[in-house]
């Protein structure tokens, strides 16, 4: 059986369902799902650029944690709710990432919990 472990923070927003932050597996991370939500406040941001960066900032705090980076992370996958909102994600997100970004999905979903504008999960490297 491979060992797994538990992640944690307080520098993200925490679980709001029957799920951990993060798993870290091998040498790898995989992060849940970040809302656009204020760690301290629990509240949830819909300015979509501050909302995308809010996200990405929860995935840096929680690999950081984890051991790991950005600059490590392999794979994101960005749900948003409307893909109208596609080139302001995509302003913010460029800023994370420097000229060799990880691979990416993006999708338009019906709903996000919360009724977020966007979410933002990363599978990452351990260093």
């Amino acid at each position: 059986m491979v060992e797994r472990t538990v992640v944690s923070t307080k520098k993200a927003p925490g679980a709001i369902g029957p799920y951990s932050q993060a798993i870290k597996v091998g040498e790898f991370v995989f992060t849940s799902g970040q809302l656009p939500m204020d760690p301290e406040s629990g509240e949830l941001i819909n300015d979509i650029k501050k909302a995308t960066a809010r996200s990405l900032d929860s995935v840096k705090a929680i690999l950081e944690e984890a051991g790991s980076s950005m600059e490590n992370i392999i794979k994101t996958t960005i749900f948003v709710k409307d893909l109208d909102d596609f080139a302001a994600v995509n302003e913010v997100y460029g800023t994370y990432f420097g000229d060799e970004p990880p691979a990416r999905s993006c999708v338009q979903v019906a709903k996000i919990p919360k009724d977020a504008k966007v979410e933002i999960e990363a599978i990452a490297k351990l260093k």
